[in-house]
């Protein structure tokens, strides 16, 4: 589940191994390319989370970012 905390939709995802996280991310990162909406990521091990604002829009959760969260949850439906 996505949180709107301190101008940022946040989540993680918790994967089986690294991975299956590295592939998630792959294809986030194509995903991400083609909106021009690049988010920030972490990834430890099977664990990757996602702080998601708009820089242009003075660092504040947008649309762009409802956008991009919505395409990332399909990836794991």
């Amino acid at each position: 589940m996505w949180t709107e905390e301190n101008n940022q939709l946040t989540r993680t995802f918790v994967f089986r191994d690294f991975s299956e996280a590295f592939g998630f991310m792959t294809r986030v990162a194509l995903i991400a390319e083609k909106m021009d909406h690049h988010p920030e990521w972490t990834n430890t091990y099977n664990k990757v989370t996602f702080r998601l604002s708009t820089h242009d829009a003075g660092d504040t959760v947008t649309d762009k970012d409802r956008t991009l969260a919505k395409a990332i949850d399909k990836l794991i439906e």
